[in-house]
């Protein structure tokens, strides 16, 4: 058994590491100490970290901190750790030192023993855990959201615009309060929605100059000490070369590792998508409901059986797989404002939870997007005799009328017609005093829309 292990030091003293394990004695150490959850950071996360280290070796290198072949080594191992090459090394629990150190220390260990480097004196060199897991955070909620949630809400912004077109021509009834309201066209209904998304989408785009703010080479506290003249501006600079993406240094490093109200906006911006994904799921999964005893203006397509003990019910899933999505969302951003919260003079102390939830509710996001545009939207069917159907039927149609003969004396006749079964046109023709012409022309729901 003795075999299965070696034994290693750090300031702390000495730890058993497996035998085969990339990572140190710090990491070993943490491994330990956090047993809590089992979740651990996304490879998205692990991704930006090793982006860092390879950046902050390049520019060490360059500007003569680190001789040219250890720089070179530290790059090539950070690129491995870039690639997902040793992903199965990142096991540190979420749950576990607020300022990430261990899981920083995780990534210098890992790069350290594949380079033959120090992780603390080298891999880790001109950086401290209070700027690099920030940063980190920053990087990959930066990628994800561009790469990987703004091509998913542009898809379903897309599938709504091709619905709104292939409807626009069916007018059905509106519905305020839940009750019947005025026509409207079934795609201006669906046009609302697409426009939802975009909205949402420019949202969390607003957001992001500040995510683009990087706070490395603030080291431990923001005064920037052990960090090289030009260590961050260059180590910047290459990240975003690689990212293709604005990152720059944050402006005021004591707002940025004290601070991480950047991180929060972007979150509740991604709340606020979701919250607009649950109206427009909810409005959907509605419309379809029956197909006979509800309202059924929708044919939402048939994606599995809905029942165990009705046969052939069929429900709506993928609108209850996004609706759940959106709760989590919300739940996660919960979670990221009391983590942002949590700033104590001059460090953030929940950044790991914090970075966890942001970057689960920009994927969550993204992958319920699409699934939602694929399975859903772009199967829909409009039923256009029964959407068409209601309208005759609506007592709002009543609401044409007022400019004709008054407010009071249309709520008269709706409340008959309402009491008796019969349908406005009905009622209007007996007791409105207009012509047959003219009623025709008021109620026309073409008309109206």
């Amino acid at each position: 058994m003795s075999n299965a292990f070696r034994i290693e030091t750090d300031t702390m003293g000495e730890m058993r590491v497996p035998a085969s394990a990339l990572y140190g004695a710090e990491t070993a150490r943490a491994l330990e100490n956090f047993p809590i959850s089992g979740r651990r950071f996304p490879r998205s996360f692990i991704r930006a970290l090793g982006l860092i280290k390879s950046a902050a070796a390049q520019v060490n290198g360059r500007l003569g901190h680190l001789p040219a072949d250890r720089a070179a080594a530290i790059q090539a191992a950070a690129e491995r750790v870039v690639d997902g090459r040793h992903d199965g090394e990142f096991g540190i629990d979420i749950f576990q030192t607020g300022s990430g150190t261990s899981t920083n220390m995780n990534a210098n260990e890992v790069i350290g023993r594949l380079a033959g480097a120090h992780p603390n004196d080298a891999v880790n060199r001109g950086q401290s855990s209070n700027d690099a897991i920030p940063s980190a955070m920053h990087i990959a909620a930066a990628e994800s959201v561009t790469g990987l949630l703004f091509p998913a809400v542009r898809q379903l912004a897309a599938s709504l615009e091709r619905k709104a077109a292939e409807f626009h021509d069916i007018v059905k009834i509106a519905r305020t309060h839940l009750q019947d309201a005025v026509p409207i066209r079934m795609g201006q209904e669906f046009g609302g929605y697409a426009r939802q998304v975009e909205a949402s989408r420019e949202r969390i785009e607003a957001a992001l100059p500040g995510i683009y703010e990087l706070p490395l080479g603030g080291t431990a506290v923001g005064t920037g000490l052990n960090a090289p003249e030009g260590f961050a501006r260059g180590t910047i600079a290459e990240i975003a070369r690689r990212t293709g993406l604005p990152f720059v240094e944050a402006p005021n490093h004591f707002e940025a590792q004290a601070a991480r109200d950047a991180v929060c906006f972007l979150s509740g911006s991604l709340r606020t998508c979701a919250v607009s994904l649950t109206k427009i799921a909810n409005d959907i999964r509605w419309l379809g409901s029956g197909p006979r005893c509800g309202l059924g203006e929708l044919k939402l397509p048939t994606v599995q059986p809905g029942s165990s003990i009705m046969p052939g019910k069929v429900n709506p899933v993928i609108a209850e797989s996004l609706l759940m999505v959106c709760a989590q969302v919300i739940g996660n951003d919960a979670t990221v404002v009391w983590c942002a919260a949590a700033g104590n003079f001059e460090l953030n102390v929940m950044m790991p939870a914090m970075a966890y939830n942001l970057l689960d509710s920009i994927e969550l996001l993204a992958n319920g997007s699409r699934n939602f545009a694929e399975k859903l939207v772009d199967g829909l069917e409009a039923d256009r005799e029964r959407a068409e159907g209601f309208v005759e039927q609506s007592l709002a149609m009543g609401t044409v009328l007022a400019p004709e003969i008054g407010y009071e004396k249309a709520a008269a006749l709706v409340k008959e017609a309402y009491a008796t079964g019969r349908t406005i046109r009905e009622v209007a023709r007996e007791k409105s005093g207009l012509g047959e012409e003219r009623l025709k022309e008021l109620l026309e729901p073409r008309s109206q829309v």
